[in-house]
């Protein structure tokens, strides 16, 4: 018999560990906004779990200056608040040093902020269920009765549409146990039922998906890669709002640096929540690597639509609940975030009507005097004209980037 020779495990990290990352949340170089700095020995991801991390804090990037080629990462992001301040609060910071410095990268598993308002923070073991499909008015009121009507219990929850298709993580559990949902004949009733609201009247094959999964991932990131995968970005877009609002289409650009082999891709669109780690998440989908990027917004960034943050004690069916006035009342969901925090639970919908228009005032006051009885609401208005619209901030970003297959290659 032959023998191997000893490989030593630690030798993975040895690197990391000789050099270990420098983090730096700075708050006296810049009057506008803090400056979080990270130094460190590159790997791939990299990139994509500094953003997801600033990004589940809830902070909005105005600036950043990335650059990563040879062995070393060296990125600069300027950062503020939702309401546009500095980061002075000493939790924040330390999290953010913390889970950047040295033990976030040697550990290879990055945890998402115990502040993180759209995140998994129910008590006990939980299921995931992963949905793709086609989108219409009504849809996740559908889904939520059904759950609520097999006495699964939805502990965190996030929905996105795009292009006609929803795609939407949740996180359940049964509502006697506050358990993981394991038994194999419930699980299948369950998966048929959300097949047929997800198929609706559709002809088409692979018009939806539904899979299960015990454990947690990135909400986020994970909702990037169903859509990718589902080839959303492919259908017709003129199914889309964009065409009636031919200004706010974003503007891309695609050149070629031929000394350096890279290619450049220079995007100018209207700025929002969330936008730099959009444009990472899909880079990163698609297999490029990036090596230098520049990113720059003008102003406040741009609504998503009339936001309605509810609160209420958490109970098996509140999420069918609102989702089922909302239907009532007209409204279409286009993004939807679920979380609970012990017996709190706090919910928040971006809501057109069903025609894809903003919501009016007797709707909302409508909304108010019947959830309002028992729950929290606070409404928050998007612009209702083009010209207040176009007062949103734009942001311009250029990424140099190469596939990976053709990084590994040289």
């Amino acid at each position: 018999m032959g023998s191997w020779a000893y490989f030593d495990p630690e030798y993975e990290t040895l690197n990391i560990r000789i050099n270990p990352p420098q983090v730096s949340v700075d708050n006296s170089s810049c009057k506008d906004c803090t400056l979080v700095k990270v130094d460190s020995m590159n790997k791939p991801g990299i990139l994509l779990e500094v953003v997801q991390i600033l990004t589940d804090l809830d902070l909005i990037i105005t600036k950043a200056y990335i650059s990563s080629d040879g062995g070393w990462f060296m990125d600069v992001f300027h950062v503020t608040d939702e309401q546009g301040r500095k980061i002075w609060d000493s939790q924040t910071i330390e999290y953010i040093e913390k889970a950047l410095g040295p033990k976030g990268y040697t550990s290879g598993v990055l945890k998402a902020s115990p502040d993180k308002r759209m995140g998994v923070k129910s008590m006990g073991d939980y299921t995931t269920i992963e949905l793709i499909g086609r989108d219409r008015p009504g849809l996740l009121s559908e889904i939520s009765a059904a759950l609520a009507n097999l006495h699964i219990n939805v502990a965190s929850a996030e929905m996105w549409t795009h292009n006609s298709r929803i795609a939407c993580v949740l996180y359940v559990n049964d509502d006697t146990t506050c358990c993981a949902v394991t038994d194999a004949s419930r699980l299948s009733s369950l998966e048929e039922q959300l097949k047929n609201i997800l198929q609706g009247c559709g002809n088409e094959k692979n018009v939806a998906h539904t899979s299960f999964s015990i454990g947690s991932a990135h909400i986020d990131r994970r909702l990037h890669q169903l859509l990718f995968a589902d080839r959303d970005y492919e259908r017709n877009f003129s199914e889309t709002k964009l065409d009636s609002l031919p200004s706010f289409k974003p503007k891309v650009v695609i050149e070629r640096c031929e000394e350096k082999d890279y290619l450049v891709v220079s995007v100018r669109c209207k700025d929002r929540p969330k936008l730099m780690f959009d444009i990472v998440c899909t880079l990163t989908d698609m297999q490029y690597v990036v090596f230098h990027a520049t990113i720059s917004s003008d102003g406040p960034y741009a609504s998503q639509g009339l936001s309605l943050e509810i609160c209420a004690k958490d109970r098996v069916g509140l999420l069918s609940e609102v989702t089922r006035v909302l239907r009532e009342n007209g409204l279409s969901v286009m993004r939807a975030g679920v979380s609970t925090v012990g017996e709190e639970a706090m919910n928040v919908f971006y809501v057109n009507d069903a025609s894809g228009n903003p919501v009016d005032a007797k709707t909302v006051d409508a909304l108010r005097k019947e959830i309002g009885r028992t729950m929290r609401v606070d409404v928050k208005k998007a612009p209702i004209d083009n010209k207040a619209a176009e007062a949103g901030g734009w942001t311009n970003t250029s990424f140099f980037f190469r596939s990976l297959l053709e990084k590994f290659r040289s």
